[in-house]
């Protein structure tokens, strides 16, 4: 987590999660709030309904963090006004932590991206203004937020500033297969020209 690969941190703590004992380390409560927070940015849906959601070990401790469970289950439950109250409360204490403080900004940009793929994955169009209502901030923020990250190729989706309409534009994975196999068959075939020259020479 220092060396922010959230991933395999998140990883590493839900294998510990039911054996942990290092309390001289941090006490449980810190440690469900770590594993909390790497699980979200790096989990599916799927994957963190069953290992974070429902994990009977987080949720007899998660009360005890303030926020935590709001942070959760409302992006689960796809609560956005709710999710951002809580992500609000939250920030102070990932500011103050001494594993979680060098990569502040990186975290709350990317749990920004986790939701607001969330949100924009169950449309094809949506009006920034519906948006902008759902998360409980202005459409100049939601508008100014979306354009750093589509500019950045984090989110795939375009603004129609004029319609005041986002239009998703996710990766198609069969064309992205179609486009990597016709570049292999371009770079085998000239493989095979240059070949057939050396042979031919």
């Amino acid at each position: 987590m220092s060396t922010r690969n959230f991933r395999r941190a998140a990883d590493l703590f839900l294998d510990s999660i039911s054996t942990f004992t290092t309390y001289e380390l941090f006490p449980y409560d810190t440690f469900i709030f770590y594993t909390v927070l790497t699980s979200i940015i790096s989990l599916d849906r799927v994957s963190l309904k069953q290992k974070v959601v429902d994990a009977p070990e987080i949720l007899t401790v998660i009360g005890k963090v303030p926020y935590l469970s709001g942070f959760l289950n409302s992006l689960y439950d796809c609560q956005y006004k709710s999710f951002f109250l809580a992500f609000a409360g939250l920030t102070e204490q990932i500011k103050l932590d001494r594993y979680l403080h060098p990569h502040f900004r990186y975290y709350m940009r990317e749990v920004r991206i986790v939701v607001y793929s969330q949100f924009l994955e169950s449309y094809k169009s949506v009006t920034i203004q519906a948006m902008s209502k759902a998360f409980g901030v202005t459409v100049d923020f939601i508008d100014l937020e979306l354009s750093r990250f589509i500019a950045g190729g984090k989110l795939h989706c375009k603004i129609d500033k004029v319609a005041g309409v986002l239009e998703t534009n996710r990766p198609d994975a069969k064309n992205a297969l179609y486009q990597a196999t016709i570049k292999q068959g371009d770079f085998l075939l000239n493989r095979i020209q240059k070949l057939s020259r050396v042979i031919d020479l």
